[in-house]
Formats: C-alpha cells, structure tokens, sequence
C-alpha cells in the first residue's frame, strides 16, 4: 500500500459521503432560504417556524433518496472490503 493508495482512498470516501449528503444539505439550504425570506416578508420571527419545515423536509427526501443512498454506502463499502481482502494477500 502506497501513498498515492491512501490519497485516493480517501478522496473517494470524501466523495462518496459529499454524494450521500448532497440531498439532505441540499434540501436544508433552499428550506431554510425560503423560511427566511417568508418570515422576513411577513415579520414573523418564531424559530419554530424555521425548524419543522426543515425537518418535513428532510424527512421526505430521506424517504424519496433513502434506496438510492443505501445502494452508493453499500458499494463503497463493498470496494472497501475488496480492497481489504487485496491487501491481505
């Protein structure tokens, strides 16, 4: 195992959770833009307001990506153990 080994083990691990995250941020970011704009029109400063969409939210897309992000985190860890069982012999 080299150097250039462990650089690209650990740029691909970076990638795949940015990959696995992407939906979730995603969703809190445009969420949380368009709860502060709302509640900047309408002077309603509540901070409950903020946080139960954000929370639907996640909720729907974690049930709308959830199969699609299981099937990246079980490839990743499927290559992670080929790579394992690599070095062993």
């Amino acid at each position: 195992m080299d150097s250039s080994f462990v650089l690209y083990m650990g740029r691909h691990t970076l990638e795949t959770a940015m990959l696995v995250l992407a939906p979730i941020l995603l969703t809190c970011m445009v969420v949380g833009v368009v709860v502060t704009l709302l509640q900047a029109v309408t002077s309603i400063r509540d901070m409950t307001l903020t946080i139960v969409p954000k929370l639907l939210a996640v909720g729907v897309v974690m049930l709308v990506c959830g199969g699609w992000t299981l099937g990246i985190i079980l490839k990743f860890t499927n290559q992670i153990f080929g790579h394992i069982q690599n070095i062993g012999h």
